[in-house]
């Protein structure tokens, strides 16, 4: 058989494979009384699966499962018409609310219970976050699409979202004794400050320092979601002082230490995005460093600004070509700006924006401070996505609960920083007593609660940038 007789056969084994494996959804009236699929038949869906080559294979298992394993439409409707049915009639309480649960069991997948069983199996809760990445990384890159997947997706995150819930989390905080493949796994996983070397390890968990991470009871000693913490004496306004310069290893002075700076956060298992794990980290990290260290009076993060750059390149395209039509700088900061460039248009700025070429200029960084922490406040706090904050790191910990606390200018500056946000940082600060009403007051009236110094730099944005 040639090429295509070899896809056939692959189509029907996965075909047979899957109407083996997914369990039927058993009728209501013996739901309880239904045996559970032989552990052999979930063992050999897990086999299966991992001897896919990542990819197309793997896409077209997980586009088949969702399309041909999903709802059964027909019930779904059956069962709405009986609860439309019980209201009109006015049916006794006890009536409406039995067909309204047998309508909320027609609505469960068929795949659902084989992730079920999955979950119960011994490795099979790893094996479900596994599954997940590739949905993840499917879904963006378009390996896998269309409204199946993602709903099939979106029942995996909720049920991952139950199995990962507080109860079941261990805090494990990270020395320098910790096992040499948990090291390893953190390292790896840094994808906000990537670790240089081992030395460079060492110093994020030796003195003045804290990593801690979040490992499930069935996964133990795996890093799941890591936070790094760094202690210090104030308010830190560059990452260089915190993991480039660095200082020797001195034995930590106690009195020293007033403020908590979370200074990176990675989730280490792209099948748990969209799970709620970072929130939980950080306030489990603060009750810990309140036992250790009760004298630390301040927390704060010292927070990236992805997208800053590509957003404001995006302004420069859309500002028109003349000169006089400038409308993101003064009159005098584009003078200047145009004398230093020797371009009266847009155009030179962009491209030194694009290939990070204007942080060798002295002159170019001087005149582009004022304006960029401006328009960088205003990014942060003033543009948003559906009502909140369109920057992803803003909009998690403002729900959080922290203030908008100070942009940092020249923070990081890495060719990743100036790459990112114009080497530009944030803080946002968590005051304890009012982490709930600010969270409360974002979620539910999309206020954003800043201090001075932003709201300051905002109104200086309103004032000289006409957007």
């Amino acid at each position: 058989r040639g090429p295509a007789g070899s896809d056939t056969a692959s189509v029907a084994g996965m075909e047979e494979l899957l109407s083996r494996s997914v369990p039927p959804l058993p009728p209501y009236e013996t739901k309880e009384k239904a045996p559970p699929p032989a552990e052999w038949l979930s063992a050999e869906f897990v086999r299966y699966y991992r001897a896919l080559e990542a990819g197309p294979p793997r896409a077209e298992l997980l586009t088949r499962l969702a399309r041909d394993f999903g709802v059964d439409h027909g019930r779904v409707a059956e069962f709405s018409a009986k609860v439309l049915q019980a209201r009109e009639q006015q049916r006794e309480l006890g009536a409406l609310l039995q067909a309204e649960d047998r309508l909320r069991y027609y609505l469960n997948p068929q795949y659902r219970g084989l992730f079920q069983h999955l979950g119960r199996l011994e490795g099979g809760l790893r094996f479900l976050v596994e599954l997940r990445g590739d949905l993840v990384e499917g879904l963006a890159t378009k390996a896998v699409d269309g409204p199946h997947v993602k709903e099939m997706n979106g029942v995996l995150k909720n049920m991952l979202s139950e199995w990962f819930s507080t109860g079941f989390l261990n805090l494990e905080r990270v020395t320098w004794q910790s096992p040499c493949e948990v090291l390893q796994k953190i390292s790896d996983s840094e994808a906000v400050h990537p670790v240089r070397n081992w030395v460079d390890m060492k110093r994020r968990v030796g003195s003045y320092r804290r990593c801690y991470f979040f490992s499930h009871c069935a996964i133990p000693g795996e890093p799941l979601i890591v936070l790094h913490v760094a202690l210090t004496s104030d308010i830190s306004s560059s990452i260089q002082a915190i993991v480039k310069e660095v200082p020797p290893l001195e034995t930590e002075d106690t009195d020293k230490i007033t403020t908590a700076i979370f200074y990176s956060i990675s989730l280490t298992q792209q099948g748990l995005q969209g799970v709620e794990l970072g929130t939980y980290l950080i306030k489990r990290v603060v009750k810990e460093l309140q036992k250790e260290l009760p004298q630390i009076k301040a927390f704060s993060t010292l927070s990236p600004i992805p997208g800053f750059t590509k957003w404001l390149v995006g302004l420069l395209s859309s500002q028109t070509k003349e000169p006089e039509r400038n409308e993101l700088f003064t009159e005098s900061e584009w003078q200047e700006i145009s004398e230093i460039t020797g371009d009266s248009t847009t155009e030179t700025l962009k491209k030194l924006l694009n290939n990070n070429e204007w942080v060798r200029s002295e002159k170019l960084v001087k005149v582009l401070h004022s304006p960029f922490m401006r328009l960088c406040a205003w990014y942060l706090y003033g543009e948003k996505h559906r009502g909140y904050a369109l920057n992803p790191v803003a909009n998690f910990h403002l729900q959080n609960g922290s203030v908008m606390w100070r942009v940092n200018w020249m923070a990081d500056t890495s060719p990743r920083g100036i790459a990112a946000s114009c080497g530009m940082m944030v803080n946002y600060r968590y005051f304890l007593e009012d982490t709930a009403s600010n969270s409360a007051a974002y979620l539910g009236t999309k206020q954003i609660k800043a201090s001075e110094q932003v709201l300051s730099l905002v109104s200086q944005f309103q004032q000289n940038s006409k957007l």
